[in-house]
């Protein structure tokens, strides 16, 4: 609230009164005492907004402050409810474990999270920036207004602030094509963790402290955020609005049930929305829908049947169903819906009839790829595709579904990894940043599976011919009036190219961090990350040191978190050693130390070395960060690229003897991805060294 009253009292001391706070949650009240700039605006519907900055950056604020500014009225106008505070602060934090913190009327944030400099930061960056702006503001009406009653329910406060984030910098910055990301970055991972046995519904009961930080994770962000989208498109837009208008308005200053929101959505759409969600939120993973066709004159008949997606390629033994919502589009209309369908949980086959087709014309199941499942279609359907990749008829959230959903099949033993190889080949004219980036995780996943074999290096030369036609349109410069999404993509592609070795893209990234370094030229923001990687992953003592050179004299937290991230990119075993000493000193943040650790794991080496240096250390790794979301992090990101059962049970008997409870489901996930990478690798590595022999790059 904001400060009624101040009055000097002896000494240096001030008594400070403010307003009197609403009804709220004890955990959303914030106090900040310390020295800042700030920069004020007020929105459109009149609340003062202000952005608090380490003093003499306040200039880094605007870009957040011009996203919250935009984003109050939107806000104000989808809930149907203003602003319910007088005044909006945001403040950048020095140490802060999360992203951000969403107190009400005072959101702290780290400084890499709302900072944004317009000649040193990155365009993801930028993106980020707006991303959590948008996710934090959401939270002052879902989580705020209306608090959950339980911890159970904290997937209300953080999957639909991880959808409403994207809709609002959607409308804050069309030329992102955010929702396009949503599936590279939220809908696909969500996937991939829900398809785990050792996965969990996106309501948990919680009954003691440790198992709140375990549920701070994917699903209850990402997947609650996928499922949120599959109803808003299901509902559509405004019955949608006028339910959470209902909800917010009931509860609004109390707290609510998952059911609750369920119950004013199917009073706003007279849709089974309880009984539809329920079968989403109640039970643990998702399906897999298997379609197959027929001919019938002009008529195309599909076939469907739906049965639980898991990721070692088991069938389903828990009998689990979903009320799934199901959208058909073809290659006369891509970009319309033909057919929509409710396929309910009762084990049956659905036929669905799409009239006026040819023959040769391609259908695809998932429009948008906005329902929560994987789609398995038949090879001849499949084949129909590639066409429409080639020419990119296909939409891109189309392409990538289709694509993720392959890469899914093959490592789930569906479909023979040389299958996705060939597909990867269709989209070599691809010019959609997002499905680079989403084909660009699958590839990396692949390459560090083939790194436990003796031609890797096959696998690096697949990956140059792939991308290096996209690097050479765009070139190491942006071009005049270049997009946003082309500068993301730029970087994307330098990074794949120096990852897998291109001597040339590797010897001009070294010479611009030397002209970089003796301060010649300005290296531009989006080409840092894969500029620094190069230079450290061919370099020695001497560039380590001006690495660190460079993150003590740089000015901003961004520069520095981009440079302690990249020092695990080197490959000699003396400097690893050093990336794990620095990691762990007074020169790095606590909360950025897991991030340095992880650095290091991208390569085989470097990888045995980090869960090596992770148990050698493991009393001070875990008193400092005991109960926290960030050992988790650590401990996944150390074990679950290993790829063979001895690694699994020693990772297993390392915990079994070294407890830590607040992490206990991600060493599960962990064990379990360690297995399936081993039984991947078991059935696919003879046919895959067999396929690059006879397709050299």
């Amino acid at each position: 609230m904001p400060v009624q009253r101040e009055t000097r009292l002896d000494g240096n001391l001030r008594q400070v009164e403010f307003a009197t706070t609403p009804i709220m949650s004890t955990y959303l009240l914030a106090f900040v005492v310390g020295e800042y700039d700030y920069i004020e605006a007020t929105s459109a519907d009149g609340v003062l907004v202000r952005v608090y900055t380490p003093v003499g950056k306040k200039e880094q604020g605007d870009f957040a402050l011009e996203v919250a500014v935009k984003t109050l009225p939107f806000y104000k106008d989808y809930f149907g409810i203003g602003f319910p505070l007088p005044k909006m602060d945001l403040i950048a934090i020095a140490d802060f474990a999360a992203g951000a913190m969403e107190n009400w009327g005072l959101v702290t944030y780290r400084e890499t999270a709302l900072l944004v400099d317009e000649k040193n930061s990155s365009s993801a960056i930028k993106q980020r920036v707006a991303l959590v702006v948008g996710h934090e503001l959401a939270h002052q009406w879902f989580g705020n207004l209306v608090t959950m009653e339980w911890w159970t329910h904290l997937w209300l406060n953080e999957g639909f602030a991880s959808w409403i984030e994207y809709l609002s910098v959607d409308h804050c910055h069309p030329e992102f094509d955010i929702w396009t990301q949503f599936v590279s970055t939220d809908y696909t991972r969500a996937l991939d963790l829900d398809a785990l046995k050792n996965s969990h519904p996106i309501e948990v009961p919680v009954g003691h402290p440790d198992e709140v930080d375990e549920i701070f994770d994917v699903i209850s962000y990402s997947k609650g955020a996928s499922v949120i989208r599959m109803l808003h498109d299901f509902l559509g837009d405004e019955e949608f609005k006028k339910g959470l208008n209902q909800y917010l308005n009931k509860f609004k200053y109390s707290n609510a049930f998952t059911e609750d929101l369920w119950e004013s959505l199917e009073k706003s759409s007279g849709q089974p929305v309880g009984r539809m969600m329920t079968t989403w939120t109640k039970q643990m993973g998702f399906p897999v829908i298997q379609v197959s066709e027929r001919q019938d004159g002009s008529n195309r008949i599909l076939t469907l049947k739906q049965e639980k997606f898991n990721a070692d390629g088991s069938s389903d033994e828990t009998g689990s169903q979903w009320i799934v919502p199901v959208s058909v589009i073809t290659a006369g209309s891509p970009c319309k819906k033909v057919k929509e369908f409710l396929m309910l949980p009762d084990g049956q086959t659905s036929e669905l009839t799409i009239e006026n087709i040819p023959p040769t014309d391609w259908v695809k199941v998932n429009a948008g790829t906005v329902g929560v499942y994987r789609t398995q279609y038949t090879p001849e359907m499949l084949t129909a595709f590639l066409p429409a990749i080639c020419n990119r008829t296909l939409p891109p959230r189309d392409r990538l579904g289709l694509q993720n959903d392959i890469f899914a099949l093959v490592q789930a033993g569906k479909l023979p990894t040389v299958e996705f190889l060939k597909v990867v080949h269709s989209f070599v004219v691809e010019d959609s940043f997002t499905v680079w980036s989403d084909i660009a995780v699958n590839l990396s996943s692949l390459s560090k599976l083939l790194q436990y074999t003796d031609f890797h290096d096959d696998m690096k030369a697949f990956t140059r011919k792939l991308f290096k036609p996209v690097f050479n349109k765009l070139g190491w410069e942006p071009k005049a009036n270049e997009s946003h999404l082309d500068s993301l993509l730029r970087a994307l592609v330098l990074q794949r190219l120096v990852h897998n070795d291109d001597s040339e893209v590797i010897e001009e990234a070294k010479r611009r961090f030397e002209t970089h370094c003796d301060g010649s030229c300005h290296l531009l923001a989006d080409i840092r990350t894969p500029v620094y990687h190069a230079a450290l992953q061919t370099g020695d003592a001497a560039t380590f040191d001006r690495m660190l050179q460079l993150e003590s004299a740089a000015d901003m937290q961004e520069e520095k978190v981009r440079i302690i991230c990249s020092l695990g990119t080197v490959r000699d075993e003396a400097l690893l050693q050093r990336c794990f000493c620095f990691a762990m000193s007074e020169s790095v943040r606590s909360q950025d130390t897991v991030f340095v650790i992880a650095g290091t794991t991208g390569t085989k080496a470097g990888r045995e070395k980090a869960w090596s240096f992770v148990q050698e250390n493991w009393t001070k790794l875990h008193n400092r960060y005991e109960g926290g979301f960030l050992l988790s992090r650590l401990i996944k990101s150390v074990t679950e690229n290993f790829a063979s059962e001895e690694k699994a049970k020693e990772v297993e008997e390392f915990f079994k003897a070294h407890s830590a409870s607040a992490a206990e489901r991600t060493i599960q996930q962990s064990c379990e991805n360690i297995r399936l990478n081993a039984a991947w690798l078991q059935r696919d590595e003879a046919a895959i060294r067999k396929w690059f022999s006879q397709n050299k790059a």
